[in-house]
């Protein structure tokens, strides 16, 4: 339970009551008076006390600027009484170019920069001012427009709102965070807004689609592009919420590619920081420098040195468009408090017509306070007309009575405040000129009475003096769009291989897994240095933006991109650092090649099948279950497929058979066991006393090269018709002295 003190006695209430009523009174004052920006100002109630604060203070557009902590300390003194750094950058976030539209601050010093917009000095060392766009807010504020409000300690008061002359929720923007909502509203041009404006008040039937002829986007501080389409933004516009791209502009500059806009709120430091970064992950070969050379005439000029004339810089672009910040997305949502006092969702329409309610009745009001006074004056000049023409009984009365306005008002038939106006008459105004500047004055205030009530009267004069009123503001304030409204294709990456240059490299995997990489296709493996107590295993012939293909003893397959692996200067790294064999695996071959290319996988019992080298690349540590070896075999090494519906399949074992058949008859498969290519007695191959020794892909017209020990043997088309056969059969046996089969090769015929 919870107890409140009310008029000094005890109120019992349920703590969960007490606790939902709390939180509600909280999140409705951070709704309210934080977070959401008023639709009438567009401001929120911190930026607003600055603004009026600091037309207080006299520091106007043509005045001279004070230090900034004069400024906030009446802010916090008087209006806004939170912290003063919350405060001051709020001050500064409305001088900065770079964030705001149409600065509502003149700032002198240090405000931050584009690369760091927290960048700026303490209030103690800038100093500020309002801009003269500012005055669009403030010029109506003494002319009965506004409600005034008590400020927090009830001994000032300030205004509720600002008699914005222009939208200027839309023309700055706004975000903020409360409880349970956010608002995200962009900035747009000001002409373009009040050219939308004057169209709905000559016709409020207007859709959306007939305002974006006005406002095709918003329009942001930055001159990069929106390439949001038009029915992405006529769905934002319409609802009230959604998305908006920006992409970055650039031109070519004697070969270099210059980067002169960035999206909003884009940092140009971090920007060199994400493409410095894939260049040092060897993830951008196309370029070969890059350079920050953005000064105070261009603010931003960042240099990419391509590698040269050949690539392709949309393609390059394109990428770094996608991957960077050089193309960013920006989250729209119009929500705002109405009106009415209540946030909301508001589509552009409705946001439009309601400011427009909002403006129809500031210019009421101050019209109506003017033609008050207008009335008043008339009135006193009246009177004083009347003193005129009775200026000597006038002076008479107030030198012989003790009280002359009393008698005067009966005397004469006026009010007090004609008589008081009378009294407080200067003897420089009573010469003969002064009835005649009266009557004048009489004429003019007459006339422009009778135009306030002709304009209060009628909903259509008051109509066109808003618009007219607009449409100088327009001119006087506008400004061409900085953010062009392009459509350009999506961005996509480059895939990581098509980034990296193709160069032959050969793979030198060692006994004990180690590997690394070596510029070219004429390099001896056997001959590099190795690590003591580790020999040359394999090598594969590739190229750099391919894969590489390790397979383990176990029948698992490991992919690395080839570009990744260390130089062959090293003795490299092993293999255990980047994969996880399972316990007791060691890595028996490597394999490179196209991905789409075919590869022949067998065990040395005499099973196998073909597939394409990109079904065994792996995504993880762990690999890819590929070769399904029986208990006690061993995986041999891959061979090339050149056509699969011509090419032989040569198998040769232990015991001297050789069996030539058709690679058609082998299944091509994604992973398994595969199919039997040799017959092998089951007797012998479980003793160990057979086994395949070697197998290989003879193309048609290929000779084939048996080696045995020191000695080898070509056998023709026309040889080998002894040993062809059908998948799975015994085959032929080899000549005496050619059965211990170390391994097969192909060889063009004459080379």
């Amino acid at each position: 339970m919870s107890t409140t003190l009310i008029d000094n006695q005890a109120e019992q209430q349920p703590l969960r009551e007490y606790a939902e009523r709390a939180y509600l009174d909280y999140s409705m004052y951070v709704v309210l008076d934080r977070a959401l920006p008023h639709i009438g100002d567009g401001l929120k109630p911190v930026q607003r006390r600055i603004i009026y604060a600091m037309s207080e203070l006299g520091l106007s557009a043509t005045a001279k600027p004070k230090k900034s902590a004069r400024t906030i300390g009446d802010v916090i003194g008087k209006f806004h009484p939170h912290g003063d750094s919350a405060c001051y950058e709020a001050m500064v976030l409305m001088a900065q170019p770079f964030s705001y539209r149409y600065p509502l601050v003149d700032g002198q010093g240090n405000f931050g920069s584009p690369d760091d917009p927290k960048s700026f000095a303490a209030m103690r060392y800038t100093e500020s001012r309002l801009t003269p766009y500012a005055r669009l807010l403030l010029q109506e504020l003494e002319m009965g427009t506004v409600d005034w409000v008590p400020n927090f300690d009830g001994t000032l008061n300030e205004p509720a709102l600002l008699p914005a002359r222009v939208p200027n929720l839309l023309l700055n923007g706004a975000s903020g965070i409360a409880v349970g909502m956010a608002t995200d509203i962009p900035p747009h041009n000001l002409r373009e807004v009040v050219a939308a404006c004057v169209a709905l008040l000559q016709d409020e039937s207007l859709d959306t689609a007939a305002l974006m002829t006005h406002i095709p986007a918003p329009d942001y501080p930055t001159q990069a592009e929106i390439i949001t389409p038009r029915e992405e933004l006529l769905r934002m516009y319409e609802s009230g919420h959604g998305s908006l791209r920006m992409r970055a502009v650039y031109h070519r500059e004697q070969g270099d590619i210059v980067l002169t806009a960035l999206p909003h709120q884009v940092s140009p430091a971090k920007i060199m920081e994400q493409i410095a970064q894939q260049m040092q992950q060897k993830k951008l070969p196309w370029l070969e420098d890059l350079r920050d050379e953005s000064d105070h005439e261009n603010p931003v000029r960042l240099v990419l040195v391509p590698r040269s004339n050949r690539v392709d810089v949309e393609a390059l672009m394109s990428h770094l468009f996608a991957t960077t910040d050089l193309e960013k997305s920006f989250r729209i949502n119009l929500n705002v408090v109405g009106i009415d006092g209540k946030p909301q969702v508001k589509p552009l329409k409705p946001l439009l017509l309601e400011w427009l309610r909002f403006r129809q009745e500031t210019v009421r009001r101050r019209l109506e306070f003017r033609l008050d006074k207008v009335r008043d004056r008339l009135h006193i000049l009246e009177g004083l007309l009347i003193a005129y023409l009775n200026i000597d009984e006038v002076i008479h009365i107030i030198r012989t009575e003790d009280e002359p306005k009393p008698v005067l008002m009966q005397r004469f038939g006026i009010t007090a405040t004609q008589a008081e106006a009378i009294l407080e008459l200067k003897l420089r105004h009573l010469a003969r000129l002064e009835e005649m500047k009266i009557r004048g004055e009489q004429d003019e205030l007459a006339a422009e009475a009778r135009e306030l009530e002709a304009l209060l009267g009628s909903r259509a004069k008051l109509r066109r003096l808003v618009r007219d009123e607009l449409l100088a503001d327009a001119e006087k304030y506008g400004d061409e769009r900085r953010s062009p409204v392009v459509e350009r294709q999506t961005a996509r990456p480059l895939d990581e291989a098509a980034l990296i240059p193709s160069e032959p490299v050969t793979v030198v995997l060692s006994r004990l897994g180690w590997v690394r990489a070596a510029k070219g296709h004429d390099v001896d493996p056997a001959g590099l240095n190795y690590k003591s107590g580790d020999d040359f295993l394999d090598a594969a012939l590739g190229r750099s933006n391919q894969q590489a293909v390790f397979l383990d003893t176990s029948g698992r397959a490991y992919s690395l991109p080839i570009h990744t692996l260390p130089s062959a200067r090293s003795q490299g790294e092993p293999l255990t650092g980047r994969f996880t064999p399972p316990s007791g695996a060691g890595f028996a071959s490597v394999t490179a090649g196209k991905p789409d290319s075919r590869w022949l996988f067998a065990s040395d019992h005499g099973y196998g099948f073909y597939t394409r080298l990109e079904n065994t690349y792996a995504r993880n540590k762990t690999g890819k279950a590929l070769v399904t070896l029986p208990a006690g075999s061993r995986i041999l090494k891959p061979v090339q497929v050149f056509d699969p519906e011509q090419d032989q399949v040569a198998v040769a074992t232990t015991a001297g058979h050789l069996l030539v058949f058709p690679l058609s008859e082998l299944p091509e498969l994604n992973k398994g066991k595969g199919n039997k290519l040799i017959q092998i007695p089951p007797a012998r191959l479980k003793a160990g006393e057979e086994r395949v020794a070697a197998i290989q892909i003879l193309p048609a017209g290929y000779l084939l090269k048996i080696h045995a020990g020191q000695r080898f043997l070509r056998l023709k088309p026309q040889d080998l018709e002894h040993y062809q056969g059908q998948r799975a059969k015994r085959g032929g046996l080899l000549p005496r002295g050619y059965q211990r089969v170390d391994r097969l090769e192909i060889e063009k015929p004459g080379s």
